[in-house]
């Protein structure tokens, strides 16, 4: 349909992917020899300035391959929220992905057995075909890095600078899939439209006390009730630190719109003045 392409050019535009006449760019080029979502690709290479490759390469294996977490078997479900919650990290569910790939490595590394690995998954409810998927993805995925020689980071997952880092990474190529609670219920309003979601019940946020009011998400299902998948807690600050301004100024009008914009009042009050004299 020509809205959708319309749609994809002004996305790629967003993403500094095209030039001016609609080419693309330098950093475009280099963005496509991933073989990933634009927005993916953006957030690996952001990932080489923030100093987070090997966590970011981790995370786009891992979204990339199918989902490895398995439904319960009825009468199981608390057990395997129980194996889950051992995976859980605060910082929401890309984190949350890392801990579950690396968990997987060290069981494969402690046993040599295929059959001990594909026990090990059964027991934490996960999928031992899509795990391997992930790690087929992210050797591919290094290959790349390294064919383009651009810079692989040693691991420091667990840092606070590092979390930071790998938020500023994801917020880079996600700017665009942004929600917020708006009535502290879980009911996430987009950014970029006016629909309205609720957390995936996979979500590492989903049935805890503590619901994060910004939030950033991987993808918007409408066939799984209108859900957001994969999705992480972000600050109003940072999200207006990393956003193009160009994009901004085209979003919808909103509250949410209207919080942010003080945000950016607040942290740089004499440019904004400018802006508006301007």
């Amino acid at each position: 349909a020509p809205e959708s392409l319309m749609q994809a050019l002004e996305d790629l535009d967003y993403l500094a992917a095209l030039d001016n006449d609609g080419n693309l760019s330098e950093f475009g080029i280099i963005m496509s020899e991933f073989p990933l979502d634009p927005q993916l690709s953006k957030s690996i290479l952001a990932s080489c300035e923030f100093e987070c490759v090997d966590e970011m390469l981790t995370i786009a294996a891992m979204v990339t391959a199918p989902n490895c977490i398995l439904h319960a078997p009825p009468g199981t479900e608390e057990i395997a929220l129980t194996c889950w919650r051992k995976f859980s990290h605060p910082a929401g569910d890309h984190f949350t992905l890392i801990n579950v790939f690396n968990a997987f490595k060290e069981a494969s590394a402690n046993s040599a057995s295929q059959r001990n690995n594909e026990k090990w998954c059964r027991d934490y409810f996960l999928s031992c075909s899509a795990l391997r998927m992930a790690e087929i993805i992210r050797a591919e995925l290094v290959e790349i890095m390294k064919r383009l020689e651009l810079p692989i980071s040693e691991p420091d997952f667990g840092s606070k600078e590092n979390i930071l880092s790998i938020k500023k990474s994801l917020l880079s190529g996600y700017f665009m899939h942004i929600a917020r609670d708006v009535d502290g219920s879980g009911n996430y309003l987009m950014l970029t439209h006016r629909q309205v979601a609720q957390l995936h019940p996979f979500s590492s946020y989903y049935n805890t006390r503590r619901i994060p009011e910004w939030v950033l998400f991987h993808e918007f299902s409408v066939s799984e009730d209108n859900s957001i998948r994969v999705v992480s807690e972000i600050s109003p600050d940072l999200f207006v630190e990393l956003v193009p301004q160009y994009y901004f100024s085209n979003l919808p009008p909103s509250e949410s719109k209207d919080i942010l914009q003080e945000v950016i009042n607040h942290l740089s009050p004499v440019s904004t003045m400018k802006e508006e004299q301007k």
